[in-house]
């Protein structure tokens, strides 16, 4: 049995169709995130998962039983976490706005502080218990926000871009946390995000939502490996280039992307071309490396982002490749700003747009 599943959800503002027959279901343990650009109807879909709104039309299921707004809703929505993109805090202490919800809930007074301790140490917050909220940094007042939720030990988190606009090392934090919740409660999670390299780290599954509607829905390698030119136009796709593309007798074909840069795909296509590749497709070595991948680069790290566990890298090889690779083998490597890299990737990993 699902957890939750939304059937045929319609809502209307304005007479404006912002949600269009949406319907799916989300099991139990799940992380279920949602992707589309702006104005696809995403903070609405999850307004109504939260209760927050009603659907103008449709019915929502929550674990087996449907959601009436008159008798249910309110008792349905404690088992309910939502985290939003823009922080509201209290003007009192970090652990006073973490333990807020579990005072409102009459928990006793142990409990309450067991579980904001515990959860203020998730989020890596423990040390800043007595500061004031509204003096945090924005990454740290959204990790506020985040254990807000999760003291509350909810069956469903909501999360609306939790971290847009945060640092690399904020969203780490945030992107760690859920990962744990997930293993370890089994959290079922539903997250709109535009990050599409969050989306490849966490997702079981994604839906493709687009004026209201359902594009797609499936594994994160089904949706991720479609061409799509809508996917492109709002993802936050790395690596993208334009340029002319000419079949070669292998049956491959050669795209010129400027700057010196020839890239080799395994399709065949002649004219004007837009092709990317993913970081994680990359190898990265500090010696040249010898392989059968069809495209090779020599250039040096301009920009090193440090995602715990992962290290994102900017390299300029004529032009701009961002590569991922472990923190292992940054610190193998001994890389640094400037450090000479080699690059390859196979022409099977050029996906055109």
């Amino acid at each position: 049995m699902p957890l939750i599943e939304a059937r045929n959800l319609c809502k209307e503002y304005f007479q404006k169709n912002v949600l269009k027959d949406i319907s799916f279901r989300v099991q139990s343990g799940e992380v279920f995130v949602v992707i589309g650009p702006n104005g696809a109807g995403k903070t609405t879909l999850l307004r109504i998962l939260d209760l927050l709104d009603e659907p103008s039309k449709g019915t929502i299921m929550f674990d087996g039983t449907t959601i009436n707004y008159t008798t249910n809703r309110l008792t349905l929505r404690r088992r309910i976490g939502m985290v939003f993109q823009k922080t509201v805090l209290f003007n009192m202490s970090v652990f006073d706005n973490v333990a807020y919800g579990l005072k409102v809930r009459k928990e006793d007074g142990r409990n309450i502080e067991k579980k904001a301790r515990d959860v203020l140490k998730l989020v890596q917050l423990a040390d800043f218990e007595n500061k004031n909220a509204l003096a945090l940094s924005g990454g740290e007042a959204q990790r506020v926000a985040l254990a807000q939720a999760l003291v509350l030990e909810p069956d469903l988190l909501l999360l609306d871009e939790p971290t847009a606009n945060l640092d690399p090392r904020n969203v780490s934090i945030v992107e760690e946390a859920l990962s744990r919740v997930n293993r370890e409660n089994k959290t079922t999670m539903i997250m709109a995000t535009h990050n599409m390299f969050q989306v490849e780290n966490i997702a079981h599954r994604v839906v493709v939502l687009n004026e209201g509607k359902i594009e797609n829905i499936g594994t994160v390698q089904t949706i991720f490996g479609i061409s799509s030119r809508f996917l492109a136009g709002f993802a936050r796709l790395e690596n993208v280039f334009s340029g002319f593309s000419k079949v070669t007798r292998e049956g491959t074909s050669i795209v010129d992307a400027g700057d010196g840069v020839q890239i080799e795909t395994a399709f065949e296509k002649t004219g004007k071309t837009t092709v990317f590749v993913r970081p994680e497709d990359i190898i990265l070595s500090s010696n040249p490396i010898v392989s059968s991948a069809r495209n090779s680069f020599e250039g040096r790290i301009v920009e090193i982002s440090n995602l715990g566990s992962i290290v994102r890298l900017r390299v300029k090889a004529g032009r701009d490749f961002t590569v991922q690779i472990t923190k292992r083998s940054f610190n193998d490597m001994q890389l640094n700003i400037d450090s000479k890299v080699f690059l390859a990737f196979k022409a099977s990993s050029v996906q055109t747009v």
